[in-house]
């Protein structure tokens, strides 16, 4: 007798929305996550869609009724609760807008909790569209299956960002010209957090500030110097190897 076929099917749309799912409690999406359910993925009544709300988990839900500028869909099962990710910040210098999205979207798909950006002296751009940012976010989380969407802050500059540094959380710096190893400085860090810098580095006040703050181990991440968006995702991934989640298998229904 052949198996029988998983539901939902791995096809089917995935979407974060911003109501709180309940089973029986219908979830009515608009605007342009509707287009894309209508126009792109072209759904019916009956046809299966995932919904995610970061707080209570991944919903397999069906189309109740898909109209021009709506769709409403029934939560039928809870297939996965929120994940749990491990405690990890990426705190990285704002850079151009296009390797700054790579950023935000490499960072959602690696795990991190948290994206804290900064700004720094030699930062080309002193600005982040946070509407934009979070677009980025929440897509590159539909796409790689994440229930958790990682905190995403508004910009501060490098002196608030060290003024206000929490004790317990240390805070590991990329630092250009040199440091521990980052492998060896990651082992058994559980509460951790990584700066990475602008295009044009840290400037000698910056990386003497971040040296002096007691949390802060400086770190370097091999013989050659990294692009700002390369060491932040390099960094993050290491991490996630070594002291983050990817050191066991997480089973999926």
């Amino acid at each position: 007798m052949p198996a029988t076929p998983a539901w939902p099917p791995r096809s089917a749309p995935r979407l974060f929305v911003d109501a709180t799912i309940a089973a029986g409690a219908a979830v009515v999406v608009t605007g342009n996550q509707a287009h894309y359910l209508n126009r792109v993925m072209r759904v019916t009544q009956g046809s299966d869609v995932i919904l995610c709300d970061n707080v209570t988990g991944e919903w397999g839900c069906a189309v109740i009724e898909a109209g021009k500028r709506h769709v409403t869909l029934d939560p039928i099962e809870r297939l996965r609760e929120r994940e749990g990710v491990p405690d990890f910040w990426l705190c990285p210098a704002l850079l151009k807008k296009d390797r700054f999205d790579i950023v935000l979207e490499k960072a959602t798909e690696l795990g991190v909790a948290a994206v804290r950006p900064l700004v720094t002296r030699r930062c080309v751009a002193d600005k982040l569209n946070t509407e934009r940012a979070r677009s980025i976010v929440i897509e590159a989380a539909e796409q790689c299956a994440r229930t958790a969407l990682p905190v995403l802050d508004e910009p501060v500059k490098l002196d608030a960002l060290l003024r206000d540094w929490p004790t317990g959380r240390t805070l590991f710096f990329a630092d250009e010209l040199g440091g521990e190893p980052a492998a060896q400085a990651f082992r058994d860090s559980t509460k951790a957090a990584l700066l990475t810098g602008p295009e044009g580095g840290f400037d000698e006040a910056e990386r003497a500030a971040i040296r002096a703050l007691p949390q802060a181990r400086a770190i370097t991440l091999g013989p050659r110097i990294l692009r700002g968006e390369t060491a932040a995702i390099a960094a993050t991934a290491l991490w996630m190897g070594v002291a983050g989640d990817w050191q066991y298998s997480l089973a999926r229904p």
